[in-house]
């Protein structure tokens, strides 16, 4: 058996779930999918957190908006009448489930994370009852399974939770295996499990794919596959390299370095699960099923290029904190670092020197971390700086940095280019090399480097 995961992405509008319904009732037995919400409905659930608060009459009309989007979609992609009664009566509970908390949110006027992860899961939970009221019309046995029925235990941390394999593991074989061993199709929510104590917890935004790889672990199932409306890694982005061409094989360390550092492909801790059991994961494009996708498996075979891919990434910002004798006063590192973490803020990368710690945060972070930073004592830190016209390049391939002469290569691209190198750096994964520059140079620099590594040869 398989676990496959189908992406907000692929749940945009009525005439591509129904695509996907028809590619899922000839390909499909026995397996699990694991759904995102419908596009765009996350972010309506979180919407609607923040216009709840500023006042309750905001309320009855987001209630209206879901009820349209979903039962619009329900009477396109559901055959069967008694089955769209069945999934109006299901789906109309749950609503009315959901208006209560964002009334308790309204009246409280306090958004905890309890509450935020609550009421976010409804998106997932809305689209795996609709699809799997689609798939019976259709005539495939299949059936809709919560993660909190079937035990998809987690530690208990809000918005940011992580599974319990082990116990995960054997509450699945208990409740799903009967169910797979006679052909059914599970349909299952992505993006929340279910503590210990019974309260709803996140793994935070892109969490479907990790719900899916910890469908993969706990079912011991053949491969995990996730559909996507893309052909599968690439060289680099075709929107800024026409002539990039597919990964066909990657290593886990190699697709979750790319997904850190900027492709959108899945989500980084995906990765994680798998790997610890030597599983293997397939990128399979919904637009050309037969294709033949990305591979990510335990080794990744030995490649013309020492390059695998350019990646890169415009959501990111540098801070600069000064200081003299930077790198002989112990300390100061952990200082710095700490004030932006105690923030509650993710460190992407650090780079230091003796008068300088140059610090990589998502740009969603930048005002935050420097705030922090600016009220540390100005002895002996002199001044704090910001970058926001930044974009980070990250060059992914299995043994670069035991390669030599790579960095050389880069710096020899950029200079060709016209391009100025902000920061360069290996990171601690011996796969990856990242470094900085301006937005404004960055597709001149993404085709300077692909040009190098990939036309140019090892």
């Amino acid at each position: 058996m398989k676990v496959i995961k189908i992406g907000g992405g692929c749940l945009k509008g009525k005439k591509t779930i129904e695509s996907i319904l028809d590619l899922l009732a000839g390909r499909v037995g026995g397996d699990i999918i694991v759904v995102s919400a419908l596009n765009g409905i996350t972010d309506m659930l979180i919407d609607g957190m923040a216009d709840a608060l500023a006042d309750e009459e905001n309320i009855p009309p987001l209630m209206s908006r879901l009820r349209t989007k979903h039962m619009a979609t329900a009477r396109h992609i559901i055959a069967d009448a008694d089955l769209q009664k069945a999934f109006s009566k299901t789906f109309g509970k749950a609503l009315q489930r959901l208006e209560r908390y964002y009334y308790g949110l309204s009246y409280t006027g306090e958004s905890t994370p309890k509450m935020r992860d609550l009421i976010s899961s409804y998106g997932e939970r809305f689209s795996a009852e609709l699809l799997t009221c689609a798939m019976s019309a259709r005539g495939v046995r299949a059936v809709c399974r919560m993660p909190q029925n079937i035990g998809m235990i987690t530690d208990g941390k809000y918005e940011d939770a992580t599974a319990d394999l082990e116990v995960t593991r054997t509450n699945f074989q208990e409740h799903l295996s009967p169910l797979l061993d006679e052909g059914t199709l599970v349909f299952m929510p992505g993006f929340y499990g279910i503590s210990e104590e019974g309260n709803i917890t996140t793994y935070g935004r892109g969490g479907t794919d990790y719900s899916a790889a910890v469908a993969t672990v706990a079912m011991e199932a053949e491969v995990l596959e996730f559909w996507k409306d893309v052909a599968g890694f690439m060289s680099a982005d075709p929107r800024m390299v026409p002539e990039a061409e597919l990964i066909s094989v990657l290593s886990y360390a190699e697709a979750a370095e790319l997904c850190y550092f900027g492709a959108k492909i899945l989500h980084p801790r995906a990765v994680e699960p798998v790997r610890r059991y030597g599983l293997d994961i397939a990128i399979k494009s919904t637009l050309d099923p037969d294709a033949e996708g990305s591979l990510i498996t335990k080794s990744s075979p030995e490649a013309p290029h020492v390059v695998k891919s350019v990646t890169q990434n415009t959501d990111v910002g540098i801070i600069k904190v000064y200081a003299s004798g930077m790198g002989a006063r112990p300390g100061m590192l952990s200082e710095v670092t700490g004030c932006v973490t105690d923030s509650g803020i993710n460190i992407r990368s650090v780079v230091t020197s003796q008068t300088c710690i140059s610090i990589l945060l998502d740009k969603k972070d930048m005002d935050r971390g420097y705030g922090a930073l600016e009220k540390l004592t100005p002895n002996p830190f002199r001044k704090v700086e910001r970058e926001d016209d930044v974009a980070l390049i990250s060059m992914v391939g299995e043994g670069l940095n035991a390669r030599k002469g790579v960095a050389a290569r880069c710096f020899s691209a950029m200079d060709d280019a016209g391009i100025n190198v902000e920061m360069i750096a290996f990171g601690p994964s011996p796969v990856a090399l990242y470094f900085i520059v301006r937005e404004e140079d960055l597709k001149a620099s993404v085709r300077a480097l692909h040009a190098t590594f990939f036309n140019g040869g090892a």
